[in-house]
């Protein structure tokens, strides 16, 4: 197992097609990086919502990111009907560019929810130099792959990930697949594959990973491309 420090992160860039996307696919990352980073700096973004969800999410950010400077934007786009809102999607990426973010956690480009796919797309399209890593959702579409990119979790911060997600979407109660025992099954087996020493950890895509052996860096990092 090589270990991937995230301990450089000072910018966070969290991107969800729905308002739990975050939450589910790398709440407890960000809740490690929140204890860990003095003054995180996140940019929280999430591309559909209603009035309940809204008031949801709301609720849910403030919870994971207590601590941090935190700038969250709730978008208002029709849930299930991403790719056809194209042209704002990408307006709203388009805002984002000049942020910069030492890493973006952003949906699995191979999600077989197109929402989750076109927030993907773009944000691979968006940012050229910065550090991306892709989560996964658990669904009815069985289209869990094989990360090989894992954080271990703190069994508390597991459990708050959990406690948090339930407790701010009641609206999702009813549905077969939110539930305790899938979230933490999810971690639990990505924890067993990480092989590395705790019982929770969430898993992650990472297509491009530069790893610097001495060389002067590229300082085009942060540039921004379209």
């Amino acid at each position: 197992m090589i270990a991937l420090d995230l301990g450089h992160v000072r910018r966070l860039l969290c991107l969800g097609a729905h308002c739990d996307d975050i939450e589910i696919g790398c709440g407890g990352t960000v809740l490690t990086l929140a204890a860990a980073v003095p003054a995180l700096a996140v940019r929280w973004v999430v591309f559909t919502s209603d009035a309940t969800r809204r008031r949801e999410a709301e609720a849910s950010a403030a919870r994971f990111l207590r601590g941090c400077h935190a700038e969250v934007t709730i978008l208002e786009h029709r849930d299930a009907f991403l790719p056809y809102s194209g042209p704002a999607v990408k307006e709203a990426f388009e805002g984002l560019k000049d942020w910069a973010p030492d890493l973006v956690l952003t949906p699995f480009r191979g999600d077989a929810h197109q929402d989750h796919r076109l927030v993907a797309e773009l944000t691979w399209n968006t940012f050229r130099h910065h550090l991306i890593l892709e989560y996964e959702i658990p669904k009815y579409d069985g289209d869990l792959g094989a990360p090989g990119v894992f954080v271990p979790l703190d069994p508390a911060v597991a459990e708050d990930k959990v406690r948090h997600i339930l407790e701010c979407y009641k609206s999702q109660s009813d549905r077969h697949w939110f539930s305790r025992d899938v979230f933490m099954a999810l971690m639990r087996l990505r924890a067993m594959e990480a092989n590395a020493g705790t019982d929770q950890a969430e898993a992650f895509y990472g297509r491009k990973l530069v790893l610097g052996v001495g060389a002067p860096g590229d300082t085009r990092r942060g540039r921004p491309e379209r």
